[in-house]
């Protein structure tokens, strides 16, 4: 046993005897341990009830043999691993294992931590046993610490919103990148995320919540913006999405209005911030659906601030994988959305114009004209930051950090071939990361190695890019990240030829890569194929 377990036990050894001391029931003992060992070790309820009994996995499973030989049926084959799977949370018992537990504890479904009437009907407790559901106005605890990762048995009923399997893709996908096991983006997780965004359209117009839940959902999602930078963008992914589903499901039901608002806040937070990991994945595509759903959510708001901040993240989409020109319509569409609103959009839209307004100069050539309007909307993006407010001068994701003010000033600069400017601040920029937001970095070197490349620096420029690729671990190797190298690579091909560096940048490039682009092109014709048949 490990020392968690240990003194997870211990503790539950000592509530035991405590209530049994002063003749509580033991179902009574069981809600005290579940409060008592939940937070610090993550006991569930079920297990919860086997420690409140002072019993062993092992003795569960003779009673239920027993129950079922009572019965006249055949042994099961309930063994200790599975039911400490149904204890840990990563399964959940179907009908009738779930209905001999509850005749083992004498308890309801609900007191084990599971929704619904039992399959027999009646009730499995014994007078003063039962003390009811601790669900807040019956409705469960769905939060990110405690919510429940188990998948659905073959042959469970499908939930009646239909989108049961799907959530079960992102969880098994969830469960799998847990373990370690290296994954790409395939078509069914693919399918899963398009099903559920879908499911969010169809219900957004069409609920009971409390406060505190709401609270505490919004809590979740501004924690999903901190994580944004430093999460592998497919494990976020996951999360996010199982909470996006969570929120849908509150929405399917018609809400009082301030309620109403705020669910759909979230929505819109949710959906842009699921619309940046598509663009981080690749899928420019599904990247613009999410951001077409955030917009409804965010139209439902009538915050002007909300509404820009969603625009200013879509015009990344044509900025990365598109025209520039569309990018810089949306961020000016995005900049008069927001007004005189302090706001992260204020600040994020016209970097968004100057870096667009950088790749059109750089495709012609830097125009002095060009030079000077982007020049003009950093120095916009500058003051409108300092009006923005601490918190959002904090957040990466829905507001806007003054590291990433520096870094893509530096990127601006250095596609207008300023170099000694840009690389100024792109070290400046650098220095103000501290281990977080490991996109930004991985970016910003690459940067600065074709700062390197402009001045002629050839080898130290290939070098730089070098440790950039080695300093990405797998799971962040998106094709967003990978983008850079590629231009590097092309950059001193078609201006130098196959210099002597260049073999060693390619072959680790090469290595970097070619299982995740193999996976993202399956994908791709995956999701294409699903989207003719529907």
């Amino acid at each position: 046993m490990s020392g968690r377990q240990h003194r997870e036990t211990e503790i539950a050894r000592r509530v035991r005897a405590r209530g049994l001391a002063v003749g509580r029931a033991v179902a009574v003992i069981a809600d005290e341990i579940h409060l008592a060992c939940g937070p610090k070790f993550g006991t569930t309820k079920i297990k919860a009830h086997r420690l409140s009994n002072g019993i062993a996995l092992a003795d569960v499973i003779e009673q239920v043999r027993a129950l079922f030989e009572r019965d006249g049926k055949a042994v099961p084959g309930i063994g200790e691993t599975l039911l400490s799977a149904y204890e840990s949370g990563l399964k959940k018992p179907g009908p009738e294992y779930l209905h001999y537990l509850c005749s083992v504890y004498r308890v309801e479904p609900a007191a084990l931590g599971y929704e619904g009437p039992c399959i027999c009907g009646h009730g499995h407790g014994t007078p003063g046993n039962v003390r009811g559901c601790d669900f807040e106005e019956g409705i469960p605890d769905t939060s990110p610490n405690v919510r429940e990762l188990w998948i659905q048995p073959d042959g469970g009923s499908p939930s009646a919103d239909g989108g049961e399997e799907d959530e079960n893709v992102l969880r098994r996908t969830l469960l799998k990148i847990l373990a370690g096991t290296p994954l790409a983006l395939d078509g069914q997780v693919l399918g899963a995320v398009e099903n559920i965004r879908r499911h969010m359209d169809e219900t957004m117009a069409s609920a009971t919540v409390s406060p505190a839940m709401l609270d505490q959902w919004e809590e979740t999602t501004t924690g999903f913006g901190r994580q944004y930078m430093n999460t592998p963008p497919l494990r976020l992914l996951c999360d996010v999405l199982l909470e996006f589903s969570t929120v849908r499901k509150a929405l399917e039901r018609r809400q009082p209005v301030d309620i109403q608002e705020r669910l759909c806040r979230m929505t819109a937070q949710l959906s842009g911030l699921c619309g940046m990991i598509m663009i981080d994945l690749g899928d420019h595509r599904m990247a613009r659906s999410f951001f077409r759903t955030g917009r409804t959510a965010a139209d439902e708001t009538g915050d002007r601030a909300l509404r820009a901040w969603v625009s200013a993240r879509e015009a990344l989409v044509p900025l990365y994988y598109g025209d520039p020109r569309e990018a810089l319509a949306l961020a000016k569409k995005s900049r008069d959305m927001a007004g005189q609103t302090p706001c992260a959009a204020k600040t994020m839209a016209p970097v968004v114009e100057a870096r667009a307004l950088a790749m059109l100069a750089g495709s012609t050539g830097p125009k002095k004209e060009v030079v000077d309007q982007a020049k003009r909307a950093l120095s916009r993006a500058r003051a409108a930051f300092a009006q923005m407010s601490s918190n959002d001068q904090e957040d990466p994701a829905f507001g806007y950090t003054e590291r990433q003010l520096y870094f893509y000033q530096g990127d601006v600069l250095v596609k207008l071939g300023q170099t000694l400017e840009a690389d100024l601040i792109l070290e400046q920029a650098l220095g103000k990361y501290s281990g977080e937001d490991l996109l930004d970095q991985t970016l910003i070197r690459f940067d600065r190695a074709q700062c390197r490349l402009i001045e002629g620096e050839v080898e130290e420029a290939l070098e730089m890019g070098r440790k950039a690729i080695e300093m990405i671990e797998r799971e962040y190797r998106t094709e967003l990240v990978m983008r850079p190298a590629q231009n590097l690579l092309k950059a001193v091909q078609s201006k130098y030829g196959d210099v002597p560096a260049l073999a060693a940048f390619r072959e680790c490039l090469q290595s970097a890569t070619e299982d995740a682009s193999a996976a993202a092109a399956a994908a791709a014709v995956t999701l294409e194929q699903n989207r003719q048949q529907t």
